[in-house]
């Protein structure tokens, strides 16, 4: 007499490869390209005021000895450091850059090079958040015992709003230049099939050193102009026109 199949026959019947492929997903078509592709690349941009200016600012020792060279360095950076938060800079906006000693030599022809002193440096970087301040503030630093500063950098703080408005620009460049070119080919844009971007905004470098050792003892009247700075963001953006 045949039997009815038991639950485990039931579950093994259940795993056979029949059973298993009928479960498998079919993949969506992809829609495809009917029309003809344009791509298009285009820049937006708008622009900004700086809002912040950076600077560094370094004091540059020589002495006999090593600890000569790195004492006279640390009390004449006190004073640099001092003066900044005199005129207001902010704890957060100081930060060490750089400390560094290294002997000085003596070269003579055929003799072995002689250690005749040590120099020691110690920079700092500064962050002005009152750009129209910071001119004085650079010539307080020379005052004060400063003898190496590079920049200013003027920068803006919080771009991404700036950053946005140059996506719209783009955008709407990118458009208007593939409406252009579907009139003239006698067609029209069907839909956007991609878009990527490129740019951003970058700080500029900031210029080359603005004071050294032999202004120290000279007068100044430092101007910091802030200008506009542009922010631009460029995009990729493909096309299907019919």
């Amino acid at each position: 007499m045949t039997k009815a199949p038991t639950a485990m026959a039931l579950a093994a019947l259940a795993l056979t490869p029949t059973a298993l492929s009928a479960q498998t997903t079919v993949p969506v078509p992809v829609a495809v390209l009917q029309g003809t592709r344009l791509d298009i690349v285009a820049t937006g941009e708008t622009k900004r005021v700086p809002d912040i200016a950076v600077i560094s600012a370094g004091v540059v020792t020589q002495a006999a000895d090593a600890a000569g060279a790195m004492r006279e360095n640390a009390q004449r950076m006190s004073a640099v450091v001092a003066a900044l938060r005199k005129a207001g800079v902010a704890e957060r906006d100081i930060s060490t850059a750089s400390v560094s000693l290294n002997p000085q030599y003596r070269y003579g022809e055929n003799v072995p090079p002689v250690i005749t002193g040590y120099q020691a440096a110690n920079t700092v970087s500064i962050r002005f958040r009152d750009v129209a301040k910071s001119g004085t503030i650079l010539d307080t630093l020379v005052a004060q015992g400063a003898n190496q500063i590079n920049g200013p950098s003027l920068q803006i703080d919080k771009p991404d709003a700036a950053e946005d408005e140059a996506r719209t620009d783009a955008i709407r460049k990118a458009r208007a230049r593939a409406d252009l070119y579907a009139s003239a080919a006698g067609l029209k844009v069907k839909r956007i099939l991609s878009i990527s971007e490129s740019g951003g905004y970058a700080p500029p470098m900031p210029p080359v050193v603005y004071a050294r050792a032999n202004m120290a003892g000279k007068e100044a009247d430092t101007m910091i102009v802030a200008g506009e700075q542009s922010v631009g963001i460029t995009v990729s953006v493909s096309f299907e026109l019919e």
